[in-house]
Order: C-alpha cells, then structure tokens, then sequence
C-alpha cells in the first residue's frame, strides 16, 4: 500500500459523498492507496452513504472508522492509526479531488526526495463569489493555495494548507501526530491543529514541498457566506492563533503581529473606500475584529 486518503467528516454526508465520487476517478493502480473515512459522531446518514458507496465501487479500498472522542485531531489521528498507507494524504470532506491526486503524491514521496508536502486547493463556490470577497477574506474561509506549476519548496513564510497535506508515516514517529487539544470540535470553527505540525516540523530544520499535480478543489456553500458564520469562524482563528501562542510561550510576538495587522487592515480598508469597493472594506474589518476579539479576550 503506497498511499492512503484520510477524510474527516462530521454531519457532512452529501459532500462527503461528493467527494467520494472523485476519489474513485484517481488514474493511479487501485492496488496501491486506500481511502480511509473517520465518522466522527455524525448523526446524518453518513455511515450509510458511506457503505453504500463502497459496496458500488468494491474494486477500491475504501474503509470505514469510527472516531467517538470529537474533534478533527482526534479523527485525522485515528485516520493515521487505521490507514496502512506508506504515504498519508488528508482532505477535507467538503472538497474534491483531481484524477491525478494519488499520482501526484507518489511521485512527490518517491521521486523528489519529500517527507512532507502540500498540493494546490482551488475555490469553487457553490453560487457565486461574494463581491465583497477579497483576498484576505477568502483565505481564511476557504484557503487557496497555488504556488506555480513546479514542484517547490514552500518557503518558511508559506504556510501549507490544511485541506490538502500528505506526510510520509515516519513524520508521525518523529515529530508526534495532530494536537488534540487544537482544531474543529463538532461545530465550533477552532483550527491550527495543521499549522501546529508544520511548525513543529520546520522547527527541525524538515523542508515541505508542494506539488501542483496534487489538486484539491474546495467547495463553499452559501452557509459559510453569511454573516453568522463568517464571524464564528473570524472569532474562531483568533482564539486558535492564541491557543498556539500559548504552546509555543509567543503570546507577546503575536499580540504585536496582531496589532500590526490592525493598522495594515485600517489602510487597505481605506484603500478599498477610496477605489468604490467599500463592501470589501466593510467585511476586512469585520474579519480582522472577530480575529483581535478571539485573541485577546478570554
């Protein structure tokens, strides 16, 4: 078993199921990867759909767990100790996948020297994308990354995204699994459990590497566009951000950074204004105070 894909899923079974389907399009030889589901308390019809699919598509290897402690690192662990998978890749159960993902990821670990890596992750929106959406914005909703066409080195400023990350297993035995006391719970948007293990990684002088072969497409519905949600999840990275900085006793370095932030966000919403953009401004500033609120109050 070369390969193993973890999908985490939470109450997520239609786009679970979604991304199943493009699982199952990968060129790469069947016998070779695995796909691995961690039901992680799902009271929707998950665990059905999910054996429903694999017993219509019998010749992939599409497995099946349980995972009753909640929280994504309480899952993706599982997902590592189940999957049997020299390599481990992990995507979200709201994306999709290109036909040469498995591929891609191979060739990555086998053919150029990587021990960890990351692939591209696009957009895709389930109606269309907001006007008031700017960069900023849309990286932390939906985090895309897209580094050229080359296999890279991401550079130390770079931080590799989440919904689309592959380690060889020995990266486990060296630098410890998923924090458990980091990422999503249920339905409390917290996160940094991935940033934590890259840290963690690069710390020790690990190089990660990016291919843009391995894609991952991620979909975002209209419930992750109103303004309920957008200020859960603002409020939610501020306090993930300040739990890191708790672990790493760097509290003072990013209430500087934050505070840095503050008056970049004050300028480009200025600049948003005085270019008729004025809802960009609007939502920036909205983001940029859930996030200072989460890290700074407690």
């Amino acid at each position: 078993m070369e390969l193993s894909i973890v999908i985490s899923t939470y109450n997520n079974a239609a786009s679970l199921e979604r991304a199943l389907k493009s699982v199952a399009m990968q060129d790469a030889d069947k016998s070779v990867w695995e796909c691995v589901v961690v039901n992680n308390n799902s009271t929707d019809d998950t665990a059905e759909r999910v054996a429903a699919f694999a017993k219509a598509h019998s010749d992939i290897n599409i497995k099946l767990v349980d995972e009753p402690q909640q929280g994504l690192s309480y899952a993706r662990n599982r997902g590592i100790a189940e999957s049997k998978g020299q390599f481990v890749a992990f995507i979200d159960d709201d994306e999709t996948i290109n036909e040469g993902f498995v591929s891609a990821y191979i060739d990555l670990f086998r053919n150029h020297g990587a021990f960890v890596g990351s692939g591209a992750l696009k957009v895709c929106y389930e109606t269309a994308r907001p006007k008031w959406m700017s960069y900023y914005t849309e990286k932390m909703i939906a985090n895309p990354l897209d580094l050229g066409s080359e296999i890279i080195t991401i550079t130390r400023t770079i931080t590799p995204t989440g919904g689309n990350m592959a380690f060889n297993r020995e990266v486990f035995n060296l630098y410890g699994n998923f924090d458990t006391n980091l990422g999503r719970k249920g339905g409390e948007l917290f996160g940094g459990e991935e940033n934590d293990l890259f840290e963690r990684i690069r710390d020790l002088g690990e190089r990660i590497f990016y291919t843009p072969h391995a894609i991952a497409y991620h979909h975002i519905s209209d419930k992750k566009l109103t303004p309920e949600y957008f200020d859960k999840l603002s409020y939610g990275v501020g306090v993930s951000k300040r739990m890191r900085a708790e672990k790493r006793d760097s509290l003072e370095e990013l209430y500087s950074d934050e505070k840095a932030k503050r008056r970049y966000t004050l300028l480009l919403s200025i600049f948003y204004i005085l270019t008729f953009r004025p809802q960009k401004a609007i939502w920036l500033r909205r983001m940029r105070n859930g996030i200072s609120k989460g890290i700074f109050e407690k």
